[in-house]
């Protein structure tokens, strides 16, 4: 404001005018998903006048990598209702509960779970009792949705945990964001599997959803002219940035010297042995009176060590995504004199923790402490994520400790540790309780969280490359919507997809001449005609010279046009056309991400083939992408065509009036079912008359 610039913002729940005000400021502040689905909701206007975003020309993006690299392997999709399935789902889950463990393997890494060929017998067996199973099999073609069903419950049961994954709030599934430990309302898992949380939780199920719209972050922001961005933690990224992005990792030296103390990791056999090693070392801490921040991987951990110290009857805050509203009150005091902190990764960014608190004569005495000490309880997935952690404390030149205590029960030991750690402790024969603090494990542990880190790499880089053919088709379908927006004049679109119809017709008319009158070229001919031509008028057209064809055609087409005008006028239905046109777009568009979105699924099997998956997805894409503008151009015609405008008699509008009281009287008798109304007061249908001369008569 100072410098004569107005700012303006984007907030959940703010209304379309107040979206385009805040957009037209010389700068806006917005959260990251706010923007992608504003831009996603524009592509579904029908009118310039409704859209809210301006052209995309610069943005600077606070904690870049959370936002660019952490969200990046999820897409922004915008949905909408489907089919409803509600009892396959309870059924299925019923099923999938009833399955023993030698029934299905699970595969951590991937998120993912296969049927073994015990599993696949059992569930053909009960599907088949139920009389649901068709021709015996339960990988038929006919059966693809139950096994679709099927592999989503598997999920749900077996991979997804209420109080990591998700929470469990006023009758919903809410999502636990993986990185920043937040819930995320509103946000729904897709492909099913939300639904399938739901049935596990016996909660009430709400009906599946279809994409409409969808984009990655990547893509989305690739569209500023000029992107930046700020964070603490990119420099192990900086690869990706530049890979992906064309961005360079300039690190900044700190305002004022680091001496910050980070300790070895202590590593220990068993989770037990290492949670008590954190107590004693809480414990130890806070008789000093030195405040504690201690950082785990889940609401369910973060319970876990609450649930310790209780039984040590040690006084401590939790913060996680269950009590998030007051974070930043919580982080605020987090640096006061025996402050004891449990928290998930939600308060790894954001708030400064001041040593002292709000009491700044008490930071002296910290600093002599210490300053804030950061324990983690588990090395995470991400280096970084680590040391967001660290980083809360020894802020600004302050003393700081921070620590973390590992043991070969956690999941990142577990899942994509190696056996030569587990070999190295057992060689050095550690007794119950006993860890072992060296930069050696370090190392180890660092080279296991640089294989989750390259591996996340891949699967971000696959989505990218795979999202690259959906997003070039995006912006063609995207820009010729702007175009059908922005022109005045769209019979100039049908006209021009007319003329290459015939082109075609024309040449199907050429190589039909002598055969059978069931040919392709009829069949083609009376689907784009319809009613427009009666069966006597088709076979004179079909005899007719190549020029005379085309132009009795064109003529019928301008006819049928000039009709509409007389009764609403060219304007209202050029502007009619538009919509049908911007709906058709939208209708096949919709689609066509669900046929890609199937064929993604399953191309990976051509592999088998020796042929590269990408290669084949882009060709059948293409092939796709071919058949959606010519269908656009052929159901346009077509409607077209056939478009006829009734005037209304003055039997209809009696009619109409006739339902709108039907339908107010309802309105009132629903009314009067949820309240008790005295038969002297008003009437509910604001009639004016007392309720007994009015509804109350019927």
């Amino acid at each position: 404001n100072f410098l004569g610039m107005e700012c303006g913002y984007i907030n959940t729940g703010q209304s379309d005018e107040e979206r385009k005000d805040n957009y037209s400021k010389d700068i806006t502040y917005a959260t990251n998903s706010e923007l992608g689905f504003d831009y996603l909701r524009d592509n579904m206007k029908f009118s310039e006048q409704e859209m809210v975003q301006r052209q995309h020309n610069y943005a600077i993006v606070d904690e870049i990598d959370s936002c660019l690299i952490d969200e990046a392997r999820t897409p922004l999709i915008i949905s909408g209702a489907a089919e409803d399935k509600t009892s396959q789902y309870v059924a299925i889950n019923k099923l999938v509960k009833s399955l023993n463990n030698s029934d299905f393997e699970i595969d951590e890494k991937d998120k993912n779970i296969l049927l073994t060929n015990k599993g696949i017998d059992n569930i053909e067996k009960i599907f088949s009792n139920a009389g649901i199973l068709k021709n015996n099999n339960f990988y038929d073609p006919e059966n693809l949705h139950l096994v679709h069903h099927v592999n989503q419950a598997l999920r749900a049961n077996h991979l997804f945990q209420n109080g990591r994954d998700y929470i469990v709030k006023d009758g919903q599934v809410i999502i636990i964001d993986e990185q920043t430990g937040r819930q995320l309302p509103g946000r729904r898992f897709g492909d099913g599997l939300h639904q399938s949380l739901e049935a596990k939780e016996k909660l009430n199920i709400n009906s599946e959803n279809q994409t409409l719209a969808s984009i990655t972050y990547q893509n989305f922001f690739k569209l500023y002219k000029k992107l930046a961005g700020c964070t603490g933690t990119a420099q192990t990224e900086s690869e990706e940035f530049f890979e992906i992005y064309n961005l360079s990792v300039v690190s900044i030296p700190t305002n004022k010297k680091m001496i910050r103390k980070d300790w070895n990791d202590q590593i220990f056999r068993t989770s037990k042995e290492k949670d008590e090693a954190i107590i004693k070392k809480i414990i130890e801490c806070n008789k000093l009176g030195q405040p504690l921040l201690v950082f785990t991987s889940s609401i369910n951990k973060s319970e876990h060590y609450s649930q310790l110290l209780n039984e040590k009857k040690i006084i401590h805050t939790v913060l996680n995504a269950k009590n998030h509203e007051k974070e930043a009150e919580i982080i605020a005091n987090a640096g006061q004199k025996k402050s004891i902190i449990i928290t998930t990764s939600i308060s790894g960014r954001g708030v400064d923790i001041k040593l002292g608190g709000q009491n700044e004569k008490e930071k002296g005495d910290i600093k002599k402490l210490g300053g804030l000490f950061v324990i983690g309880t588990e090395r995470m997935e991400s280096r970084r994520v680590d040391n967001q952690a660290r980083g809360r404390s020894g802020r600004q030149g302050d003393e700081g400790n921070s620590i973390f205590f590992v043991s070969l029960d956690d999941d990142l030991m577990r899942i994509f540790g190696t056996e030569s750690m587990n070999n190295i402790l057992e060689k050095l024969g550690l007794k119950d309780g006993e860890s072992i603090d060296h930069p050696w494990i370090n190392k180890a542990l660092e080279r296991a969280q640089q294989k989750v880190e390259a591996r996340n790499f891949d699967i971000r880089k696959t989505l990218l490359k795979f999202d690259n053919v959906l997003n070039d088709q995006r912006h063609v379908i995207f820009s010729q919507r702007n175009q059908v927006i922005n022109n005045k004049n769209e019979k100039n679109y049908s006209n021009d997809f007319l003329e290459e119809i015939l082109i075609h017709l024309k040449t199907l008319k050429s190589k039909s001449l002598g055969k059978n009158s069931s040919n392709d070229f009829l069949i083609q001919l009376k689907s784009l005609l319809g009613k427009s031509f009666n069966e006597e008028e088709i076979e004179k057209l079909v005899n007719l010279s190549d020029d005379e064809f085309q132009n009795t055609i064109l003529n019928k087409f301008s006819e049928m046009r000039n009709q509409r005008y007389k009764i609403i006028g060219e304007a209202q239905n050029l502007e009619l056309e538009k919509r049908i046109f911007l709906q058709l777009i939208d209708q096949n568009w919709k689609m066509h991400i669900q046929y890609l979105e199937q064929l993604r699924q399953v191309i990976g099997l051509r592999s088998y083939g020796q042929r590269d998956p990408l290669v084949e997805y882009k060709k059948e894409a293409f092939k796709l992408f071919e058949i959606l503008l010519n269908k656009l151009k052929n159901d346009l015609v077509k409607i077209l065509f056939n478009l006829k405008i009734v005037e209304k008699t003055d039997e209809d509008e009696d009619n109409e009036i006739e339902k709108k009281s039907e339908k107010k009287i309802n309105e009132n008798f629903n009314q009067l079912s949820s309240k008790k109304i005295g038969r002297n007061e008003p009437c509910p249908c604001k009639s004016g008359k007392k309720y007994k001369h009015c509804c109350g008569s019927l």
